[in-house]
């Protein structure tokens, strides 16, 4: 029979306890902090507790373990087996379609037409989706530009990546509920999704040719070779230290083309992080020359 550990709930200021079915130390919360900033680069803090024992308790039943301590040595004896899923409990993954949509119109408005006047005698586009979750944001860039660049005289491509490969099945199964396109125009479900069932619509084919959903830690090595005219990294680097944020802006300057366009979150900013971008409109830079 598990053990049930009650707890002082501090954020109340009260004397009242929450009853816990596995007992997390401090020391075990600590060590769980660790692992994430040395695997992912991710910095959780204290206000990330209750949601990180939530997700992490659904492993310690999946293994039939006692307690968390018993789980982060089950984790340090089999990283093999079980980084992964360690990995894909830990990453918060929230993503609609056309999110922050000022920004899909500022790329159909300003970034495509600038591309098709700028790329003309090469004819090759790259997009990469940096930290893509379940798909939505890639399948959004994707129903954006397709009609713009004719992929009969464009090599048009998009990068979709993400730490978590649960999240990674999902967008490149493409397959949706119904009330996660609910509230897209219909002409574009009409153009870009089919029926997959009463309650879902699966992502055609031709737009899904566009995409390619790849596992990529970002602080890890990148395997790309050639340069991006337009990233998208959005909501993800919230998560990460200010120097990790630094290094990180540079690698993405580094890789991407001169005057080549950076998306950020609705809460995050460059300011005092990098200098090689310009603001050209709300979260939305540009890459110096």
């Amino acid at each position: 029979m598990q053990t049930m550990d009650a707890i002082k709930d501090s954020g109340k200021g009260d004397n009242s306890f929450i009853l816990r079915e596995f007992p997390m130390t401090d020391g075990d919360f600590a060590q769980i902090q660790q692992l994430a900033k040395l695997r992912t680069g991710i910095e959780l803090g204290e206000h990330k507790k209750e949601m990180i024992y939530s997700r992490i308790v659904r492993r310690i039943r999946t293994l039939r373990l006692g307690d968390f301590h018993s789980y982060l040595e089950y984790l340090e004896a089999n990283p093999e087996a079980e980084l992964t899923n360690f990995i894909n409990a830990i990453t918060t993954n929230l993503t609609s379609f056309f999110r922050e949509s000022h920004h899909f119109d500022y790329l159909k408005n300003q970034v495509v037409p600038e591309l098709l006047a700028r790329k003309k005698a090469s004819g090759r586009v790259r997009i990469w989706s940096a930290g893509c979750s379940t798909g939505e944001e890639p399948y959004s860039i994707a129903m954006t530009i397709q009609g713009q660049l004719d992929r009969e005289r464009w090599d048009c491509k998009i990068l979709a990546t993400d730490l978590d490969t649960n999240v990674l099945a999902h967008g490149k199964a493409g397959v949706y509920a119904q009330d996660r396109i609910g509230n897209m125009d219909p002409e574009l479900v009409r153009r870009f999704f089919n029926e997959a069932g009463p309650s879902s619509r699966a992502v055609k084919e031709s737009l899904k040719q566009l995409i390619r959903f790849n596992q990529l830690n970002l602080l890890g090595d990148w395997p790309m070779k050639g340069r991006f005219d337009v990233i998208f990294c959005r909501n993800v680097v919230i998560y990460f230290s200010k120097d990790t944020q630094r290094q990180l802006f540079d690698r993405f300057a580094n890789i991407i083309e001169p005057e080549g366009y950076m998306f950020i979150g609705h809460s995050e900013s460059l300011h005092g992080v990098t200098n090689r971008f310009e603001s050209v409109g709300r979260t939305i830079y540009r890459k110096l020359a």
